[in-house]
């Protein structure tokens, strides 16, 4: 039986000293929420299956991901961690991964440069590489869907299917699928996307944008092949806790460690 797995996502805008973990809605209206590290910590404790933390500043702003930042937070996770954000080459992969993560998140620079996807699972290892897949609705697609870059502010006219059946014979190991629509709205993940995506591809895809409650999740797992659900504000602001969360799922048939 296939294992869901929950994963809180630390979206960090590191162009201050330590980082600071915020959200928004549809990449917008940002409010702080934390300091990475002490939110990777508490998580962990809760019993998160992994963690995400996503530089999002760092592509529009030019710049590498913050490794003094990628670093301390390592230091205090106990499950796998992946870090996206500003990951432009083999050599950044590499500062990455040597900082303390286990994966790398990439997106834009996938696109721009899809190279980037079959050269690093090949040195690194397919389980290291994830592509971010950012998708919003759209008439430039024969699915509906396209892909979206630069923190969702760039259209692509890249149909979102058909993009993530190339990551997955590019080498990826797992897709982070979000939907830009919505995304921080709370009103539930896009079911259409997830579901379109998760039966295209036969590697882990990750639902995120739309958590608002434990029945969001249990509905994604529910009607969709997703393998993971990502959430932040629900559990940044203490609407509820990790474990609570895995127990309701438990209870209405999903396999979950908890």
């Amino acid at each position: 039986m296939l294992v869901r797995k929950i994963i809180p996502c630390l979206d960090c805008d590191l162009s201050v000293p330590m980082g600071r973990v915020v959200k928004g809605i549809k990449f917008k209206r940002i409010r702080y929420a934390g300091e990475p590290a002490e939110l990777a910590k508490r998580y962990c404790e809760e019993g998160a299956d992994e963690l995400v933390l996503l530089d999002i500043t760092a592509t529009i702003e030019k710049r590498e991901t913050m490794l003094s930042v990628v670093g301390k937070t390592a230091k205090v996770v106990t499950v796998p961690f992946a870090v996206g954000g500003g990951i432009k080459s083999m050599e950044d992969i590499k500062k990455v991964l040597k900082a303390g993560a286990d994966k790398v998140g990439i997106n834009t620079s996938a696109i721009k440069n899809p190279d980037l996807i079959s050269e690093g699972s090949k040195k690194f290892g397919s389980q290291c590489i994830v592509v971010a897949i950012d998708g919003g609705k759209t008439k430039k697609a024969k699915s509906g869907y396209e892909c979206y870059i630069y923190g969702g502010k760039k259209s692509t006219g890249i149909d979102a299917i058909e993009w993530a059946k190339e990551v997955e014979k590019r080498g990826a190991g797992e897709i982070l699928l979000t939907s830009l629509d919505r995304d921080g709205t709370k009103e539930g993940y896009d079911l259409e996307l997830t579901g379109a995506v998760s039966e295209a591809v036969n590697i882990p895809v990750i639902a995120s944008g739309g958590c608002g409650n434990p029945s969001h999740i249990l509905e994604v797992f529910r009607k969709t092949k997703a393998q993971a659900a990502l959430a932040a504000s629900i559990f940044h602001y203490n609407e509820y806790k990790i474990g609570d969360v895995k127990r309701y799922l438990k209870e209405n048939g999903v396999h979950v460690r908890l």
